[in-house]
């Protein structure tokens, strides 16, 4: 069983009738109020977040604002748990394209469609994504870079993603993303062994 379901399952459990019905609320902008009339637990709303990949395993950043909101710590405790079993477990690169995702966010702003179509993302998808964001720009980009990376799925990279960046001429940002990865790998990458006989070079007249 997914663990990622469990855990939406076992949230679910503990929300209190008002806890719903704030979700519902702080969801208006996301999800469509027929949707939110057939809601009736928060399994119901976590249904819908998941089919419009509002939610989802590697990117949990809703969640924890919708719990945030409802001041509920003891199931903020429960996510963190989950995301500290995950991040171990996570397959080699996921890592590195989620700060590379979180980087371009944060500094490609309104030249996001002009990446989408270097990714090759169809006008259809990038009229979809602005509709279902019209007021989140850093949404309207994360969302196309899902688009991405669920289209390329182990093909998506760090790499692709800097090459279309500079492909737009936005080379600050793929600039950043490769210095971001640069100061990951440097740390990750020298072995003990490679360190060892980096010093015993060293100390050798």
């Amino acid at each position: 069983m997914d663990p990622f379901l469990v855990l939406l399952h076992s949230l679910s459990g503990s929300l209190s009738g008002n806890d719903l019905m704030e979700l519902k609320f702080l969801c208006r902008e996301r999800v469509s109020k027929r949707k939110l009339e057939r809601v009736q637990s928060g399994l119901d709303l976590f249904s819908v977040l998941l089919e419009q990949n509002d939610l989802e395993r590697r990117h949990t950043g809703l969640l924890r604002e919708l719990l945030a909101s409802l001041r509920r710590h003891d199931l903020l405790q429960r996510l963190d748990d989950f995301e500290a079993g995950t991040a171990a477990a996570a397959p080699p690169g996921e890592a590195d394209l989620q700060v590379a995702f979180d980087i371009v966010c944060d500094n490609v702003g309104r030249d996001w469609k002009r990446l989408a179509r270097q990714l090759k993302l169809s006008e259809a998808k990038i009229d979809g994504i602005e509709e279902k964001y019209p007021r989140s720009l850093s949404e309207q980009v994360r969302e196309s870079l899902k688009v991405w990376k669920n289209a390329e799925k182990k093909n998506a990279s760090v790499a692709g993603l800097v090459k279309a960046l500079r492909a737009c001429r936005l080379n600050l940002v793929a600039d950043l993303v490769e210095e971001a990865q640069g100061s990951v790998s440097k740390s990750e990458d020298m072995s003990p062994v490679l360190r060892d006989s980096t010093v015993s070079s060293s100390e050798t007249p």
